[in-house]
């Protein structure tokens, strides 16, 4: 099944030195929006744009397509 997955956020937040837990501290996500993230779930558009906007990337910055 195809998806979007979202290793290349976690591997920009690493990069920065920060932790899944800033997502949650710095943008106000909930804890369940970062396991979605973490899962490669489905989040929100608003949800990446808050990402994009908080860290100045842009969505292909922090996320990709898997094709099957």
């Amino acid at each position: 099944m195809a998806a979007i997955r979202y290793f290349k956020l976690f591997d920009m937040l690493a990069r920065r030195g920060k932790k899944k837990t800033d997502l949650i501290h710095e943008i106000g996500l909930s804890s369940s929006t970062v396991t979605k993230l973490a899962k490669g779930e489905t989040v929100t558009t608003d949800t990446i744009l808050r990402i994009c906007k908080e860290y100045d990337v842009q969505p292909s910055d922090i996320m990709e397509y898997i094709p099957d």
